[in-house]
C-alpha cells in the first residue's frame, strides 16, 4: 500500500474524529448506514469505504454454508472495483492503483474458540481420571459435561446473534486531472439495495466538508473544492 495512504487515511480520520466519536456513542453499526471518506492530495485520490455486512451481503454472522461463502466471495469481487461503485468524471483520467478489501467482526470468536477448546481438553482428562477410579463417577461427569455443553452451544448463539461484522474497503487511485472531479456519482447503492445512506467525507487543500448520500439523492457534488 502507498505510503501517502496511511497519511490520507490519518487526515480523514483526524478531521472526522469528533463526529466518529459521537457516532459510536449512538451507536456506530446501524444497518443501511456506512461512511465513505474522500480524500485528494495532488493527484492522489483516497476512498475509504466502512459499511456493516448485512448491507453488503445481507447477513452478519460467520459465512459457514456454500451460500453465505458464495455472497461473500462475490461481495468482495465486487468491491475490489471501486470505480464502478464511486464513479468519478471521465475528464479526470482517474486509474486504481491499490485496493484493500477486509471484512471483520466486532467480537473476538477467536478468543471463544479457543476458551472452548481448553474446556473440552479440561474435561476429557477429568473424565479419564474419573473412568480409571469411578465408572459411576465418569458418568456423572459426561452428564455434567453434556449439560456445559448445551450451556455452551446457547452463548455461543447468543454472541453469534450479536455479531456485528464490518467490510471495509480502501482505495487508492491515481488521476491526471484532478481538478475535473467535480462530483462522485454513487452506483453503490444500485449494486447494494439494501444500502440505505453513507455519511461521505471529503477533504482536499480547499478544505473539507460532509455529505450525504443516498439512493435517492447519489450524487455528491464537489464543484469548487478541488
Amino acid at each position: 500500500m502507498h505510503r501517502w495512504m496511511f497519511a490520507g487515511i490519518a487526515l480523514v480520520t483526524a478531521i472526522n474524529g469528533a463526529a466518529a466519536e459521537e457516532k459510536r456513542s449512538l451507536g456506530a453499526h446501524e444497518h443501511g448506514h456506512g461512511t465513505f471518506n474522500f480524500a485528494v492530495e495532488g493527484k492522489e485520490v483516497l476512498m475509504e469505504l466502512e459499511v456493516p455486512g448485512a448491507d453488503i451481503v445481507g447477513f452478519e454472522h460467520a459465512a459457514e454454508s456454500a451460500a453465505d461463502k458464495a455472497a461473500v466471495a462475490s461481495a468482495f469481487a465486487i468491491l475490489e472495483k471501486p470505480l464502478e461503485l464511486f464513479i468519478l468524471p471521465t475528464a479526470a483520467g482517474c486509474t486504481v492503483s491499490d485496493t484493500e478489501v477486509t471484512l471483520a467482526g466486532e467480537d473476538d470468536h477467536d478468543t471463544h474458540a479457543h476458551e472452548k477448546d481448553e474446556a473440552h481438553d479440561d474435561h476429557k482428562e477429568e473424565a479419564s481420571h474419573a473412568h480409571d477410579d469411578h465408572k459411576e463417577e465418569a458418568s456423572e461427569a459426561h452428564d455434567d459435561h453434556k449439560e456445559e455443553a448445551s450451556h455452551a452451544h446457547a452463548d455461543h448463539e447468543d454472541e453469534a446473534s450479536e455479531t456485528h461484522a464490518e467490510f471495509h474497503a480502501v482505495y487508492a487511485l491515481t488521476c491526471t486531472a484532478p481538478a475535473a472531479i467535480t462530483e462522485v456519482r454513487f452506483g453503490y447503492f444500485a449494486t447494494f439495495p439494501r444500502a440505505e445512506e453513507l455519511d461521505v467525507n471529503v477533504v482536499t487543500a480547499r478544505g473539507q466538508r460532509r455529505f450525504e448520500a443516498t439512493p435517492e439523492d447519489a450524487v455528491v457534488n464537489l464543484e469548487g473544492m478541488l
